[in-house]
């Protein structure tokens, strides 16, 4: 009677006759450098296109002026942006690489470990152009809320909210993708374009009412 009511449990297993890992395994270390450079990226194109906007805003009441000034930098900052990403992410593949060949060298490093370690290491080109896509896509934001609105100080609003709004969105897709804390990413995406539109506004501001540029 005793065996009759014992219970078992069945662990599933894969077809190597292993047990599942969970989905917590999932190394996102891996996902860092694209995700890193897209958020780079967006955050640098919502913040820079929107602060060089605002500048021009400052000093320029016509739409045209801003819009045209929007563009340019649009694809002034793409190609800077993937280049340097490029650079950057290259050079630092180059200094992996040595140390991989120092450590094999030296007899530091087993054959799967060294497998492992090129698996992680940084693609440039993903990089460039992650870098580059993203640029775009944050500084579209505030030329098309600028591209619509006649009047000039509801205009500057406009473009604040709308810039405001997209770094909350860039902030969130991060540190989901990251799986880093959400409220802290947000935080601190907000803020930092906040006080960079603040000051390129101000200074815009000041150079210009000091030189006689203002309309």
């Amino acid at each position: 009677m005793a065996a009759q009511n014992q219970v078992h449990i069945t662990i599933p297993k894969d077809h190597n006759g292993q047990k599942q890992a969970p989905e917590d395994d999932f190394d996102y270390s891996q996902r860092a450098q694209w995700v890193r450079a897209a958020v780079l990226g967006a955050n640098d194109g919502l913040v820079s296109i929107a602060s060089l906007m605002m500048g021009v805003g400052a000093v320029q009441k016509d739409v045209k002026a801003m819009i045209l000034i929007g563009f340019a930098g649009l694809f002034a900052g793409a190609c800077s942006m993937a280049i340097g990403e490029f650079v950057s992410v290259y050079s630092q593949l180059d200094i992996e690489r040595a140390q991989m060949k120092r450590d094999r060298a030296t007899g530091g490093q087993n054959q799967e470990h060294e497998e492992g370690n090129k698996e992680q290491l940084p693609n440039p080109f993903q990089a460039a152009v992650a870098s580059a896509i993203a640029f775009s896509l944050g500084a579209i934001v505030p030329i098309i809320a600028a591209a619509f609105i006649a009047n000039h100080k509801v205009r500057l609003a406009v473009i604040v909210a709308a810039v405001s709004l997209a770094l909350l969105a860039f902030g969130v897709i991060g540190a989901f993708l990251g799986r880093s804390p959400m409220v802290k990413s947000c935080a601190r995406v907000l803020i930092g374009g906040w006080m960079a539109m603040a000051i390129t506004f101000g200074l815009t501001k000041l150079i210009g009412s000091s030189t006689g540029m203002e309309l």
